[in-house]
């Protein structure tokens, strides 16, 4: 089996799984390219990529290119000689980086393309109240996420799976998935897939203050699914009637039942020591929670801490 010469490209722990398995089974890694360097935090503190932080650990040939179409960039990819990039959670690539390798650039993907296609696969998942999803490799071309797909790999969503759990699965079954086809490309053994162009599928769009809000005149199941699958980054919000203040719910169990009272969504209730918010076909028992300000507390710890938001709407 030859061995491929690849350059890896990518930014957090997701991407730091990959790389990791690939040097366990010996890949010649020529390069690794991550995000430059950024300033955040209190003092503004240089914070590393989890990518580069690995990478420095590993005595690895690391980049930082703050342009990716910048010639000197470029030629000193093609100085590499690259059989192969991979790219794991980094950013969109330009044509004249992603053509540079005599056998194409793979993108490992966490969701079975073409579902999902988009910036956060795994939380759309979740949401949309999905029983399966799983991770797919594919050649990047002009369009992001509809590349030819070479693998894709299953995995299950348990009934109570939240977005952190689920990650974790599709960051090992990713890595794996990687492996397999490196295997396949090395040995000539491709028998890629066209992806579906349908405009009937799932979407996975960036996250943002307005798609993380919670509606509570939605449905229970809906709303179940939202805080699960924001759970536990970036988290669903709401804003409390009584201070205006944000509100994170960070676990519930939604429990259906027939609702008489009319007008009682997103009412506060403090019942036998359970945090409870009542839905139109039920209600959510609140397990963890945060109020703008403060640390995550417990349903319970909420309860002795907040007795007057008993009653109190969430907007």
């Amino acid at each position: 089996m030859k061995k491929l010469k690849i350059i890896f490209m990518g930014t957090s722990d997701f991407a730091v799984q990959s790389l990791d398995y690939l040097l366990l089974n010996n890949f010649d890694i020529k390069a690794v390219i991550t995000a430059p360097d950024k300033k955040s935090g209190r003092g503004n503190k240089i914070n590393f990529s989890d990518v580069k932080k690995y990478s420095l650990n590993k005595n690895l040939k690391l980049l930082q290119p703050e342009n990716l179409k910048k010639i000197d960039f470029v030629n000193e990819l093609k100085s590499f000689n690259p059989d192969v990039f991979i790219v794991v959670a980094f950013r969109m690539l330009p044509k004249v980086v992603w053509e540079i390798p005599k056998k194409g650039t793979i993108n490992l993907h966490a969701s079975l393309l073409p579902e999902l296609r988009g910036a956060a696969p795994i939380h759309w998942a979740i949401i949309n109240g999905f029983k399966k999803t799983g991770v797919t490799t594919f050649f990047i071309n002009e369009k992001i996420d509809y590349g030819n797909i070479i693998e894709q790999k299953e995995v299950k969503i348990e009934d109570f799976e939240n977005t952190g759990s689920l990650y974790e699965k599709l960051k090992n079954s990713g890595s794996l998935l990687l492996f397999s086809t490196l295997e396949l490309i090395s040995k000539n053994n491709l028998k890629i897939i066209k992806q579906s162009s349908s405009l009937n599928l799932f979407k996975a769009p960036k996250l943002n203050k307005k798609n993380t809000r919670i509606d509570w005149n939605e449905p229970g199941y809906k709303i179940f699914n939202l805080i699960r699958g924001l759970s536990p980054f970036p988290s669903a919000w709401t804003k409390d009637e009584k201070n205006n203040k944000i509100i994170k719910l960070l676990k519930v169990v939604f429990h259906k039942e027939t609702i008489t009272t009319k007008n009682l969504n997103g009412i506060i209730s403090m019942n036998n020591n359970i945090l409870k918010i009542f839905l139109n076909d039920g209600y959510l028992e609140v397990l963890a929670i945060q109020i703008e300000g403060k640390k995550r507390m417990t349903g319970k710890e909420f309860i002795n801490g907040y007795r007057d938001y008993d009653s109190i709407r969430l907007l």
